[in-house]
């Protein structure tokens, strides 16, 4: 007998109401990740409620009101960090701007390093950013992700790397401020604690922090302020004016204002609103104003020397660089670096110039904690470029309000019954379950709904909130295709612009999905960097979100990134476990034993777990990929299995990544599951033990493919298949009569080509 329609709808929208815990009956929320240093790190700064740290106890500069800069001038020391309030209090003796420029350390080698520094000084550079390589650069143009491709190759894959570089250039005679530059997993990998003390050790100044909003960093920069390191906070044009006055409150030396939302990279003008810019930011402190992001040459230069109080300049050095050719000598890059930085530093005199600072140094005020409600117990957060804030922010707004619409559910499950086809059957699978031995085994098939995967449950639930938000262009990544096809679906229905991200390498093993998407009007852009896989396609998405993100709606396909993203997916998905919940009482009368989902990001089993994760007696397992198995290096992508935690694209969870924090290269034979990550809601489950997480080889995921055709006439995707492999294994171990639920997440017809020529078949 089939489940009534209606007890289902209600079901599904029981599912987009707010959970009001994501812990099992009992657990208890611990602090979140970044207040707990890695083994090994000191704790001292673990807890911001263990006692007041030592640079909040400090009073902070009494006014906000201007005063004359002499006034500043006349007490050096009494700010931050001596050697950066010298430097602008130099600059501002000299008339000048002061210039900040950018290298990436170990670029083009590191036996250059130290030389190109000790040049940037000898052309006139007031502070060197040393950029520490990243596998992940999300914010970072074309010139610099390539920089930290050949950096980390020729062995600068490390912080301790770079400090060796500082305290190398320190000892032959460099005397202007470092500020080390990069995003946050490196520096988490080596301990809040640690890397504070070691950076003041090496004769460092301070970090800027791409991905370190205030708001998770609050062990980091009181570890930072305890030794006077500076955390200079970014400011984007999309920052608004209560959250300029936050972000520059922990500030203690300069502001760093991005003076575009995009990537770092040259351009040929400066935006034309850079002086209103500037200005708003100029009311909320009186600190000093440096301007980067796209500044070319001396003209440049001079028009924003005349705005600001620093001007910062990156691609545009690097690319002298490059241009020496790679058979350059070091003394040949020194000087045309010395020569370049020398003719862009005559252009930071100013005469008459505007938003000038009156103080020169502050003590900082310590930053907030970030909420609760951002977090799975040690895992999640919000760790993004500061131009995203915003974005988040008006997302977690819109979202909280919509999912308890009642127009809004009631235009959601309308799609889900009438586009989707929703329900989608709970099948029993006798042949299976017989050659199994043990359990009983039942189908979800997900892969009967439209397109051909549960995809499109997300699609059309993000799609319709993109509507609401006035977002009409459409951005997506996709891995094996199925989360592009289903926006692109979603996008042509909606009238929406659809532009989607996916790896040149799952470009040709899924080219079926590639041509659909095409055929359905959207744009497949091909990512060439990397490894040419989801990761990398993700990367390249939040390029171009952080690029558009005024006129343009991220549509993440899996449970991953910054808060809200895997809350979201997660709810929209939430149909899937809802619908086995409904369907189990009305044919059998219980719950499952235990429920099977393959994962990768992790949004089809998320949303088969969530459900059931306060029902105790329901099992909770996941397939990952174990590629050409755990013992090969970079052959699987067992994240949950074999990963650590870290943060990647936005998120603390679980990653395959080096002990410097760099990400590994993966392998699977399943595009949809080539994910050195996972979402942070699976990570949790795995810390808490309410999960468990088992790999499949690629060879073994090609089994559970043949038993589901021969057993039981499907044809599953592949990332499918690695679920019914683990679900058969599973069942055999359990007792008869018992019932377990495989989410049959995707169809295996994208799959068919790359599976014939495995198996050598010509189609």
């Amino acid at each position: 007998m089939m489940v009534p329609i209606n007890a289902l709808l209600l079901l599904l929208a029981a599912s987009l109401t707010p959970a009001l815990s994501f812990l099992p009956a009992g657990a208890t929320p611990s602090l979140p990740s970044q207040l707990h240093p890695p083994s090994g790190s000191s704790p001292a700064a673990a807890s911001s409620n263990a006692r007041a740290p030592a640079f909040a106890r400090q009073a902070p500069p009494s006014s906000s009101a201007a005063r004359p800069l002499r006034s500043a001038l006349a007490e050096p020391g009494t700010g931050f960090n001596t050697r950066l309030d010298k430097t602008f209090q130099d600059a501002k003796e000299r008339g000048q701007a002061a210039f900040v420029g950018f290298i990436t350390a170990g670029y083009p080698s590191a036996a250059d390093t130290v030389d190109l520094m000790l040049a940037m000084q000898a052309g006139g550079t007031s502070v060197i950013e040393l950029g520490v390589p990243y596998t992940d650069p999300q914010a970072d143009g074309a010139t610099i992700q390539l920089t930290n491709q050949i950096a980390i190759k020729g062995g600068t894959d490390s912080v301790g790397k770079c400090l060796e570089f500082v305290k190398e250039a320190r000892a032959r005679g460099l005397t202007v401020p470092v500020i080390l530059m990069g995003y946050f997993n490196p520096f988490y990998q080596y301990g809040a604690a640690n890397l504070a003390r070691d950076t003041a050790a090496a004769g460092a100044d301070g970090f800027i922090v791409v991905d370190l909003p205030p708001e998770e960093g609050s062990a980091f920069v009181t570890s930072a302020a305890e030794h006077k390191l500076s955390y200079v906070p970014l400011i984007a044009p999309t920052s608004t004016d209560k959250r300029i006055k936050q972000l520059v409150e922990g500030a203690s030396s300069f502001i760093y204002c991005v003076s575009v939302t995009g990537v770092t990279g040259s351009r040929t003008e400066l935006p034309a609103d850079l002086t209103d810019f500037v200005g708003r930011i100029r009311k909320q402190t009186d600190l000093p104003l440096a301007v980067g992001f796209g500044i070319t040459d001396a003209a440049q230069v001079g028009q924003v020397a005349a705005i600001g109080d620093g001007v910062v300049v990156g691609s545009a050095i690097l690319n002298t660089i490059k241009e020496c050719g790679p058979d350059a000598t070091t003394a040949e890059r020194a000087g045309a670096v010395e020569k370049f930085v020398s003719g862009l530093v005559a252009g930071t005199a100013q005469s008459s110039p505007a938003n000038q600072c009156t103080v020169v140094g502050k003590v900082p005020t310590p930053p907030p904690v970030s909420s609760d409600e951002s977090r799975f117990g040690d895992f999640g957060g919000q760790f993004i470029p500061e131009t995203l804030s915003e974005a988040f922010r008006e997302i977690d707004e819109e979202y909280t309000k919509l999912k308890v619409d009642p127009e809004f559910q009631a235009e959601f499950l309308r799609y889900r019954k009438e586009f989707i086809g929703g329900p989608t059957p709970l099948q029993f699978a006798p042949r299976l379950t017989e050659f199994a031995g043990g359990a009983n085994i039942w189908l979800k098939r997900e892969d009967l709904a439209h397109t051909g995967a549960h995809k499109i449950n997300n699609a059309i639930g993000q799609a319709l909130m993109a509507k609401r938000l006035g977002k009409k262009r459409i951005i997506a990544e996709t891995g094996a295709g199925q989360h592009g096809v289903a926006t692109a679906t979603v996008c042509a229905m909606l009238g929406l612009e659809c532009i989607v991200y996916m790896g040149a390498v799952d470009c040709e093993r899924q080219k079926l999905n590639v041509f659909r998407m095409n055929t359905l009007g959207a744009t497949v852009i091909p990512v060439e960097s990397g490894q040419r896989t989801l990761k990398d396609a993700i990367n390249e998405a939040m390029r171009d979100w952080v690029t558009n993100v005024r006129t343009t709606h991220y549509l993440i396909g899996s449970a991953v990134g910054p808060h809200p993203f895997p809350t979201i997916v997660r709810d929209f998905q939430c149909v899937i476990g809802n619908e086995i919940k409904v369907m189990m009482k009305e044919k059998l009368n219980k719950l499952p034993d235990a429920v099977v989902a393959c994962v990768g990001g992790g949004s089809n089993a998320i949303g088969t777990f969530h459900p059931f994760v306060k029902d105790e007696s329901v099992a909770l397992h996941g397939a990952e990929a174990g590629g050409k198995g755990l013992d090969v290096d970079q052959g699987h992508c067992a994240t949950l299995t074999v990963g650590t935690p870290g943060v990647l694209q936005g998120a603390m969870t679980y990653i395959i990544q080096n002990k410097e924090g760099q990400s590994s290269l993966s392998s699977s034979i399943s595009a949809g599951l080539d994910y050195v990550g996972v979402g942070p809601e699976h990570a949790f489950l795995k810390a808490s033990g309410r999960a468990k997480y088992g790999a499949v080889t690629d060879t073994q995921a090609l089994e559970g493919f043949d038993m589901l055709c021969k057993f039981e006439g499907i044809i599953p995707a592949l990332e499918t298949s690695h679920a019914v492999y683990h679900a058969v294994q599973i069942a055999k171990t359990m007792k008869k009569g018992e019932d377990l639920v495989i989410n049959l997440s995707g169809r295996g017809d994208k799959d068919m080509p790359q599976i014939a020529k495995l198996r050598g078949v010509d189609v």
